[in-house]
């Protein structure tokens, strides 16, 4: 009997698995029929389409308007379908590197302009200045193109040589120069400078592969000059690669404490934690962010501030947490799809929910430079502890330790910068060609130098010519934000970036903020001491153990 038993039981898991397997065959066969429906239902739609629609039709266009509109059902604005072309352009802005003349152009007045030379680029070495408008590539007229068609022009294999015609306002005739070439490195850290008592001041506007190489070089080389401590500008740092961040924020922490943590829906949790002994241990830091923070940038900032290494000084972060991986696809395109978040060392979620991000908005007020500072809304924001038991905020983005918010504008000056924003890109235009002709008209420009009512009334004549309709009553009621504008392009053109940091700093209530509290702390606890974020001297719950079921990635 027992004997019939063992027999009856293989012979029935036989049946079931023959059966079953069967079952769940056909099922296989009919989700792939399934698909292959779909497949051919949209095929015969795009030859309908092709063959009768009363208009004419692109094809291709057809098609990737379809693949992006898959994509963006997702409801996930950084999942992106990445056409060949696009990803080029994608690959140069992480990457950092590319073979070419080493210009910024754009757009102006149906002519490719130039924006401005990288410093130390052929571009920039031949002496094509800001304004110059590229109206010859190789002896072909590029008037009318758009900025891609020209810059796959101008783009190529280091080495060799390009002839591009350029008119420049005031000469006649159009301007050839001969170009080699050569491999372009965007650089991270476009200038680095010491301010008031031995603090030094590093922006940082992208990762990519050379950042954590250029973010140390500046800081040794403000150590050399007596730098005693350090401002880490991230507030206009959109992101870029991971493991840069990563490298950036090992500098400052011990081996084995945690830098970010990746959850994903396929795969177990994982962890990036510092490995080498950190550079600057006794170097008190301050880290700007705000809106503009995204990324990797809000990775490094958040590490820190959970690890009680920097004090973090301006509103919250974007609130960029999720990770993009890259497929690629047939004829050179590249599909962008979110597949993890990002986790900081104490548990909080990066990533900002769609309709938080939304609210921001409202909390939003207009400052002199033109950006939108937002108020703090803290009430419903989760709770949770850094490493010396400093409270710090979840709910997505990086809230700062201290808010500082830039100088707001008053009603009538709002309602003036309202009428010019609304102008859209005529204020740029008409103000980068403007900045052009003033330059030319003051070769010999001091640094310290001062607009007024009749460069202002100037600058209204420019954006009158480009059908802007804004009057000089509307210029004069935001005299302060205009002329800010308006100097501060003047500084970039003539002495690139760290000329107008050095123009406009005077107006940065935030690094106002951080260099009075540098100076006034010896070390890293008074500076938390001092702007009233203190460690605390109670028993603290170790890093990594806040709420984080609650504020995590689905499982």
């Amino acid at each position: 009997m027992t004997r019939g038993r063992a027999v009856l039981v293989p012979a029935l898991v036989v049946v079931f698995a023959v059966t079953s397997g069967g079952w769940l065959l056909q099922r296989g066969v009919g989700m792939r029929a399934n698909i292959y429906l779909h497949a051919r239902v949209f095929e015969e739609v795009v030859e309908r389409i092709e063959g009768h629609f009363v208009g004419e039709v692109d094809v291709d266009d057809l098609y990737e308007a379809a693949i992006a509109g898959v994509v963006d059902h997702l409801g996930d604005p950084n999942s992106q379908f990445l056409p060949a072309a696009r990803w080029e352009d994608e690959r140069i802005r992480t990457q950092g590197e590319y073979g070419g003349v080493g210009l910024e152009v754009a757009d102006r007045d149906g002519y490719i302009t130039v924006v401005a030379p990288i410093p130390g680029t052929p571009g920039a070495r031949a002496g094509v200045r800001p304004g110059d408008r590229i109206v010859e590539v190789d002896g072909r007229s590029v008037e009318g193109w758009l900025t891609d068609q020209a810059v796959d022009l101008l783009r190529g294999r280091p080495g060799t040589t390009v002839r591009m015609g350029i008119r420049r306002p005031g000469a006649d005739a159009i301007i050839h120069f001969d170009v080699t070439r050569a491999q372009i490195h965007v650089p991270s850290v476009p200038f680095a400078t010491m301010l008031d008592d031995g603090v030094g001041y590093v922006p940082l506007l992208i990762f990519n592969r050379t950042t954590t190489k250029e973010v140390r070089a500046a800081i040794d080389s403000l150590a050399a000059e007596g730098m005693t401590s350090l401002v880490l500008d991230l507030r206009r740092n959109r992101g870029g690669l991971l493991t840069e961040g990563v490298g950036l924020t090992d500098l400052f922490l011990d081996p084995g404490m945690d830098i970010v943590e990746i959850r994903s829906r396929a795969s177990a949790p994982e962890k990036y934690a510092a490995m080498v002994d950190q550079s600057y241990p006794d170097l008190p830091v301050v880290v700007l962010v705000g809106y503009g923070s995204a990324s990797a940038a809000e990775i490094v900032a958040g590490a820190l501030q959970d690890h009680d290494r920097a004090l973090l000084i301006g509103s919250t972060t974007y609130g960029k947490g999720s990770v993009q991986s890259l497929f690629p696809l047939s004829g050179g395109n590249v599909l962008k799809l979110t597949t993890a978040r990002w986790f900081t060392p104490s548990g909080r979620s990066i990533e900002m929910e769609a309709a938080d991000q939304a609210a921001r908005g409202d909390r939003g007020v207009l400052t002199v430079q033109g950006d939108v500072a937002e108020l703090p809304e803290l009430a419903d924001k989760p709770e949770f502890r850094s490493a010396g038991g400093r409270l710090v905020r979840g709910g997505g983005g990086i809230v700062p330790d201290l808010w500082v918010l830039q100088d707001t504008l008053l009603v009538g000056e709002r309602e003036a910068v309202r009428e010019i924003l609304a102008s859209g890109g005529a204020f740029v235009t008409a103000l980068q060609s403007w900045v052009v002709g003033y330059l030319q008209d003051h070769p010999d420009l001091a640094p310290d130098f001062r607009l007024t009512d009749a460069d202002l009334a100037g600058f209204r004549t420019a954006l009158e010519e480009r059908g802007a309709g804004i009057s000089i009553e509307t210029l004069q009621r935001a005299r302060r934000s205009v002329l800010l504008h308006m100097e501060s392009e003047v500084a970039l053109q003539a002495w690139g970036d760290g000329g107008r940091f050095e123009r406009i700093a005077g107006t940065d209530a935030a690094l106002r903020r951080a260099v009075e509290l540098l100076t006034a702390a010896e070390d890293q606890l008074e500076l938390f001491r001092l702007a009233g974020s203190p460690l605390a001297e109670a028993e603290v719950q170790p890093v990594g153990q806040g709420p984080a079921a609650g504020d995590g990635f689905p499982r």
